[in-house]
């Protein structure tokens, strides 16, 4: 019967591997679908990135409590997975707590010290879900977020609560079988934990057998449970769980309101200042200005759009959200990553990809919300883990400027005014000094 569940366990594993690293693989091929970006410069800053922004949260404790309650659930949740490498070599080997002995003492330290990891992520995913659904935090409850966002977050807080439940169970039934002196249990003293402990009495009145049922089915549910979430992570927001750190590790160095310009364009205004240099000879044709689809902008855009937590601080922060414009820096990103995800789908069913008549821009983003910004800065400001919205919209909206020559009539006489009289206003260069004369 034991090598029908170690076949079993071994199936198990090998299947949520196997479905995690080919969902993975497509989202690296969505990412990569991006234009090409070099960004390997000044290695010691961006590993110092890696460890305040990812590892540290240092964005998050802007607000202390709930950073320390995310911080809790965070370090948490990782730590103690540590333990699925012993369920992983009990599974694979038909053994039981292999760790106990070869730790000796040093074991039970190490599994309580889990238990109070164990009760402190239980403890705040239970304050978020309150917080996401009584609470009605502001941020966490627009109707961008209606349907599938809001339910994955409470179904990731729910996943979790049952995990620790399952781990905390899984430990009070083994260590009361262990007291009991009840078959293979007996071999694996551990000595109680602290939480479990408190669990013993409530399986006081269970016989031997059942509880043995009950600590086998823990120790199934909570491995099973683990392989889940893990094929449950590249579906949803928490992929940012894993992509945090590449996330910090390769955002922009430069000053956050340095833009990228465009040769191209500050070539054109130098041959109308200075005609003498332009060239003579013929121009080739030019490249695309800004981004229509995912293809145009780069993979650091993608990686940005699959690394979004939905935490909602972009537009919270945003003047134009705050004001009633329909731009959310969030929704952006969202929209993003929906359109990499329609375009990868598309590539698995046809091999490459089939034009399907959509774009990122029109078909998922609209040029109101793109008007609406200011180029703040905002929303790259507070994003916890270096997102950077306004790039997509800056490019977006280049695109619509410059190729499709979409603009409202008040910037367009900017851009006449500009072009004529090389300023925003409509007065001559001979006659702008003509105030000093007053």
């Amino acid at each position: 019967m034991q090598l029908v569940f170690q076949l079993i366990f071994i199936a198990i594993t090998i299947t949520a591997v196997w479905l995690f690293a080919k969902k993975i693989s497509q989202i690296r091929r969505n990412i990569l679908l991006g234009v090409d970006e070099t960004l390997s410069d000044n290695k010691s800053e961006r590993w110092k990135n890696v460890l305040l922004l990812a590892f540290g949260q240092k964005k998050m404790f802007r607000n202390q409590l709930v950073a320390v309650m995310h911080f809790i659930i965070y370090a948490g949740f990782i730590i103690i997975n540590i333990e699925v490498l012993e369920i992983a070599i009990d599974g694979l080997f038909g053994t039981h707590r292999i760790f106990s002995k070869p730790l000796g003492s040093l074991y039970p330290w190490l599994i309580d010290a889990f238990e109070f990891l164990a009760v402190g992520v239980l403890t705040v995913c239970v304050i978020f879900l309150l917080r996401r659904n009584a609470l009605h935090v502001k941020r966490l409850w627009m109707k961008e977020l209606n349907g599938w966002p809001k339910s994955d977050a409470n179904y990731i807080l729910i996943t979790e609560i049952l995990l620790m439940s399952f781990f905390l169970t899984m430990n009070a039934a083994d260590t009361t079988l262990q007291l009991r002196g009840y078959g293979e249990y007996k071999n694996h003293l551990t000595g109680n934990f602290t939480f479990s402990h408190f669990l013993q009495p409530v399986f006081a009145s269970m016989s031997d057998q059942s509880l043995m049922i009950l600590e086998r089915t823990c120790w199934w549910l909570h491995i099973t449970g683990i392989f889940a979430f893990l094929n449950y992570l590249p579906y949803s927001k928490h992929l940012h769980i894993l992509l945090a750190f590449p996330n910090a590790y390769y955002t922009r160095l430069e000053p956050k309101g340095k833009l990228e310009n465009m040769p191209e364009i500050q070539n054109e205004v130098l041959y109308a200042m200075q005609p003498e240099l332009a060239p003579t000879e013929a121009v080739p044709n030019h490249k695309k200005f800004g981004a229509k689809d995912v293809f145009d902008l780069s993979w650091k855009n993608l990686l940005d759009a699959y690394s979004c937590t939905e935490c909602g601080r972009c537009t919270a922060a945003c003047p134009a959200n705050i004001t009633g414009k329909v731009l959310s820096p969030r929704l952006i990103m969202m929209k993003t990553r929906d359109r990499a995800e329609e375009v990868g789908r598309n590539i698995n069913q046809n091999k490459s990809f089939a034009d399907d008549n959509k774009t990122l821009l029109h078909d998922y983003i609209t040029p109101e919300e793109l008007r609406a910004c200011t180029t703040c800065q905002a929303c790259v400001e507070e994003c916890p883990v270096s997102i950077n919205p306004l790039d997509i919209i800056v490019q977006l909206r280049r695109f619509l400027v410059m190729e499709e020559s979409n603009a409202p009539q008040e910037w367009n006489a900017m851009f006449s005014n500009t072009e004529n009289n090389f300023a925003p206003w409509k007065f001559s260069p001979d006659e702008r000094d003509k105030w000093t004369e007053a």
